[in-house]
């Protein structure tokens, strides 16, 4: 494996100066202390492997998917990181196994079970995947979790990362796990000087990753690196506090700060949307989006984006008839909900809507058309809440329905902007 050549670059000062002032140094402490010695890491990968090993061992967090690495513990933990910070993945992480405690419970389950345990996390294809991935670990592996790297590969969803993360925690093959947490770890300790999501930074990365890894150790080193990014190689590191300072070529250069390298923000993309709540007798009108797009198969109050010569309120009544046909008026001001994504920012006017002509029946009419979604259904709070519904959306009905069966009071004329 050809390694990039190790270098110290020139900063702007001399020896003397910085001999002079170590304690400017970002990462050290206080107190004119002598520098510690640089250990370059390319020389000493024993010692560094070690250090890492041993500082996980003692300052590990107790994790539930770290009672027994089961694959499909390791497998759901892993997907649903990715995109949510570690409290809220424990608490989903729990919720999922009550729910699904094996394969062959989670096989059997309908999408819209899953999609419910998924809520909140986003990103609804990877739990769709992992349905589909269940239901194939049946068919084809007998229900037991493939320990094969291209049997897990091939699983629906599962990526490089995903498979060399259960490869290695699970069953222990020498594979790098490469998260944020690792990038950011391994471009300060190797100072890699170029955005760590693009190639060249990226193939270098991975394979420092990759021979860091030690023999027989491949669990243990990829949580401990992990660990080591999350909770002191953070985007404001913990230097003075970390068992590879003395390895790390950022913090021997005083540049820790400037590494990683960041690639091109994402443009955030403002919406301004609304949305309404039609009422009929105890029962709310929602509807079921298609299965492709932008929150498939989850179910919704219809609404969409105000146009620029409309008002939010006439902005829901025009929705309301392009989407379902029916001619409804504003009653109600449900206040706003802000609600970020990766690449747009939501503000989301919510409005309760009523029939302008009451239906002959006590039965909620049907809609005359459906032309933003695939199915629909008039619920009782109640129902609602075994519905998988958007983050907004979700909001927005917990706002009005309070209570776990859906029974509570709902919230009257809310007035002005009420934010989340």
């Amino acid at each position: 494996m050809t390694m990039p050549v190790y270098r110290y670059r020139l900063l702007a000062m001399n020896r003397k100066t910085l001999k002079a002032q170590p304690a400017t140094l970002p990462g050290l402490p206080q107190g004119g202390q002598p520098r510690p010695h640089h250990l370059p890491p390319h020389e000493h990968l024993a010692e560094l492997q070690t250090a890492l090993l041993q500082w996980f061992a003692q300052n590990q967090r107790s994790l539930p998917w770290r009672v027994n690495y089961t694959p499909y513990e390791v497998w759901i933990s892993e997907v649903m990181l990715q995109q949510t910070q570690m409290e809220r993945g424990v608490s989903y992480f729990k919720n999922w196994m009550r729910r699904f405690p094996d394969i062959a419970t989670l096989a059997a389950a309908s999408e819209e079970e899953v999609l419910r345990q998924w809520e909140g996390l986003g990103y609804y294809s990877r739990a769709r995947h992992i349905l589909t991935a269940a239901r194939k670990i049946m068919t084809e592996h007998g229900g037991v979790f493939p320990s094969d790297l291209a049997d897990i590969r091939a699983l629906p969803g599962v990526g490089p990362y995903t498979t060399g993360a259960v490869a290695s925690i699970a069953f222990g093959e020498k594979l790098p796990c490469v998260d944020a947490n690792v990038e950011r770890v391994v471009a300060r300790i190797f100072d890699v000087d170029s955005p760590v999501k693009l190639d060249p930074a990226a193939g270098i990365i991975h394979r420092w990753a990759l021979r860091l890894v030690p023999e027989g150790m491949a669990r243990e080193h990829n949580q401990a690196m992990m660990e080591l990014g999350a909770l002191v190689c953070r985007k404001k590191p913990l230097c003075g506090t970390c068992p590879l300072a003395r390895f790390c070529i950022s913090l021997h250069l005083g540049i820790t700060d400037q590494r990683p390298v960041p690639g091109k923000r994402a443009t955030i993309t403002p919406v301004n949307a609304v949305t309404g709540v039609l009422h009929c007798g105890n029962r709310v009108f929602v509807q079921k989006r298609p299965p492709s797009g932008v929150w498939g198969n989850l179910w919704e109050f219809p609404g969409g984006r105000v146009e620029a010569d409309e008002s939010p309120e006439q902005a829901s009544v025009r929705e309301f008839m392009e989407e379902t046909g029916f001619a409804v008026c504003v009653t109600e001001r449900h206040g706003i909900i802000r609600h970020g994504y990766t690449t747009y920012r939501l503000t989301l006017h919510c409005f309760g809507l009523e029939l302008e002509t009451p239906p002959d029946t006590e039965s909620p009419p049907q809609p005359p058309q459906l032309t933003a979604a695939s199915e629909c259904r008039w619920v009782t709070p109640q129902e609602l809440n075994e519905l998988a519904m958007p983050a907004a959306h979700r909001k927005l009905a917990d706002r009005l329905f309070a209570g776990p069966d859906g029974n509570a009071a709902q919230q009257r004329s809310l007035p002005g902007n009420v934010q989340k």
